[in-house]
């Protein structure tokens, strides 16, 4: 059961530094429409940057807190 909870933390923190990663404007698409639209995406939603860090800080935390459990 905590191999399967170990999982599912590890692909909600992926999740988050991917989301991560589109909000700052790393990740490059090469079609330019769906760029542009990624663009306008990231304007209009700044707070997705945020919402991703506390995402990441937190699935951290408890990928850290189940492997010590499992120790």
């Amino acid at each position: 059961m905590k191999i399967t909870a170990l999982i599912i933390q590890l692909t909600l923190l992926a999740v988050g530094v991917y989301l991560y990663l589109l909000s700052i404007g790393a990740l490059k698409f090469k079609n330019p429409k769906q760029q542009e639209r990624i663009n306008q995406f990231r304007k209009e939603n700044t707070w997705l940057r945020l919402a991703a860090l506390a995402l990441m800080a937190i699935m951290f935390f408890n990928v850290a807190l189940t492997v010590m459990e499992m120790v």
